[in-house]
């Protein structure tokens, strides 16, 4: 899928930020929209009916997590959170409440067009896709079988269902809370990170050549995991 010509709205109270993402979107090609307050945004994201949101969680009029919430009662658009705090409880607080991904000022604009292209790619990717082939990895959904380098693997039920999940969010963050309910469900698993630990643990000894320095399945510090492999 090529992005060029996407709608990217951003929400950010400080001018060369927003002078900085537009001027570099424009320059690749996408369409630019700015907000400098939480009413505005809102107000903008239901006229300019954007392909990406980037949020900015300090706002003057209201708080990024509110704005969040309120285009989460009617979109699914995706949703980048810029935080200037770099505390791993705002991040989770946001990727929980329905965000996308986090990058945290100051970024780097490499990292950030890589992160906003992974998160137009997911909303447009079907997930009813038989095979998922990501690099050496492939993995057939209608069969439940996961193949490395051409060999077949052998993985419990609850394996590769955690590795689905994290395959079909390549690319992103996924909270501890959320692999927990989507792979184990109900209440009880969601706050219990030591037991997905344990089960990424297994998982990356079966898919990774060094498990120590996973390629695949990496760890975001207090918040969860993200499955590195990206298309193109």
């Amino acid at each position: 899928m090529t992005t060029t010509g996407a709608k990217i709205l951003i929400i950010d109270d400080e001018p060369q930020i927003r002078k900085l993402l537009r001027v570099t979107l424009t320059a690749h090609g996408f369409e630019a929209a700015e907000a400098s307050t939480g009413q505005e945004g809102l107000l903008q994201a239901t006229m300019v009916r954007p392909d990406l949101i980037v949020l900015d969680l300090g706002l003057p009029d209201m708080t990024g997590m509110e704005v969040l919430a309120h285009i989460r009662e009617w979109s699914q658009v995706p949703i980048i959170i810029l935080t200037a705090q770099d505390q791993e409880q705002d991040k989770v607080a946001a990727l929980d409440r329905g965000a996308d991904d986090y990058v945290t000022k100051p970024f780097g604009m490499g990292e950030f067009m890589a992160r906003m292209r992974v998160a137009l790619r997911h909303i447009a990717k079907t997930q009813d896709e038989p095979v998922l082939r990501l690099g050496h990895l492939v993995i057939d959904l209608s069969q439940r079988s996961v193949e490395l380098n051409d060999e077949k693997l052998k993985l419990t039920p609850t394996e590769y269902d955690l590795l689905k999940v994290l395959a079909l969010n390549a690319g992103r963050v996924m909270t501890h809370k959320q692999l927990l309910k989507q792979v184990w469900g109900g209440q009880q698993y969601e706050s219990d990170s030591q037991y997905l630990r344990v089960y990424v643990g297994h998982l990356r000894k079966k898919i990774e050549e060094d498990p120590t320095r996973p390629k695949y399945i990496l760890t975001e510090p207090g918040i969860g995991y993200r499955f590195a492999w990206q298309e193109g």
